[in-house]
């Protein structure tokens, strides 16, 4: 019970939590995927009024409620793809592009109603985008929006319902002949539906977050690897150009680390290694990046310009070699330290594979010119 326990706050703390780099970059193609599919739909929907007209299923009233929201839904779709398409991504518009689509449903009802109280409430066509707009939050792979979507077509449904069942001034109100009678308990059902599909997407979106999370993250130091690093670096090189300032990549070799492996054995080799990304964690800034590539190799990647980057990584190198790894209390303490090379952009490349060549060269010159060393020109 008690690890069941921990699993749920896990989960629930994964799930709240905003998503990470890797994570907003494919929920903001997600994003546009959502908004490309909405303003199809929208434009496919003006067929369900109009054949409802053409066969006589509803009244013109209801049918020109229908055309008229579908209408509004085909305008707003074209501007919400319009801010989906910007390159500068908006973080607010996932919430107000989820919030639209489960109001726009709403506000649909709420027209049905002002002609046919029991169609509004039974209307499966309508009432369905609820479900659709829940299900669309798992292509922005953010459990938050999935979570949100769900409350708010609950509240607002629930609303509806209530404020319904409130007006209605005879039994005889709540019966249409093509739409059938609203009971309180078809209403409790859809809205239990609700929360189920809610559930259900929830658990795909964290689902996706724990695959991705596991696809961009190292297994033994919990640092981003070489695929979060391809994913990240455009963002923070936009973020560079914005500000007018300077991205400094740090490639960082531990000096004879696979000596040590020999020496101490591999499981002792990978607390040592453990030791010195904690240690060079603990230098780190909100902006800043490491990342594992493998083996005993790191990138660090600094929104400064040259020589303040240099002297960062200068101070986490001293600080590295000052604090020695002990394995055992009785055992000699192993000295850790690296060497690396720095590139800056501008200067050095225009992209992460001209930066990487920069910074590995002089990563070979490090080497060259005695190891435990930073070298940046």
């Amino acid at each position: 019970m008690d690890s069941f326990g921990l699993g749920l706050r896990e989960f629930w703390r994964r799930f709240r939590a905003p998503p990470d780099a890797l994570m907003l970059e494919i929920g903001a193609g997600g994003e546009l995927l959502v908004a490309k599919l909405r303003a199809i739909l929208s434009l496919a929907l003006l067929l369900l009024p109009l054949t409802s007209i053409a066969t006589g299923q509803y009244g013109p009233s209801q049918g020109i409620a229908g055309v008229f929201g579908v209408i509004l839904a085909v305008i707003a779709s074209q501007l919400i793809l319009l801010l989906a398409r910007q390159p500068h991504r908006f973080r607010w518009l996932p919430w107000l592009t989820t919030g639209y689509d489960i109001t726009l449903t709403t506000l649909v009802l709420v027209l049905l109603a002002l002609d046919s109280p029991a169609a509004s409430l039974n209307s499966m066509v309508a009432w369905a985008f609820y479900l659709v707009a829940i299900c669309m939050t798992a292509l922005r792979n953010d459990g938050r929006l999935t979570l949100y979507a769900g409350l708010l077509a609950m509240l607002q449904y629930g609303a509806l319902a209530a404020a319904v069942f409130a007006l209605a001034e005879a039994p005889e109100e709540l019966v249409s002949v093509d739409a059938g009678t609203v009971r309180a308990a078809s209403v409790l059902q859809r809205l239990l539906l609700i929360g189920i599909v809610t559930a259900i997407m929830a658990a795909v979106v964290y689902r996706m977050q724990r695959l991705v999370e596991l696809s961009g993250t190292d297994g033994l130091t919990g640092l981003p690897n070489r695929t979060l690093l391809a994913h990240h670096f455009p963002a923070l090189l936009e973020a560079a150009r914005e500000r007018g300032g300077s991205l400094s990549l740090g490639l960082i070799n531990l000096d004879h680390f696979r000596r040590i492996n020999d020496a101490v054995g591999t499981s002792t080799g990978d607390r040592a290694l453990r030791h010195a990304v904690d240690v060079l964690r603990e230098g780190l800034e909100e902006d800043d990046l490491l990342v594992r590539l493998g083996g005993e190799e790191f990138v660090l990647l600094l929104a400064l310009p040259p020589g303040r980057a240099w002297e960062r990584l200068e101070q986490q190198r001293r600080e590295l070699a000052n604090r020695p790894f002990i394995p055992a209390p009785d055992a000699d303490p192993i000295r850790l330290t690296f060497s690396a090379g720095m590139a800056c952009w501008p200067g050095d490349g225009a992209d992460l594979s001209q930066l990487m060549r920069r910074a590995d060269l002089r990563l070979s010159q490090a080497k060259l010119e005695g190891r435990n060393r930073v070298v940046l020109r």
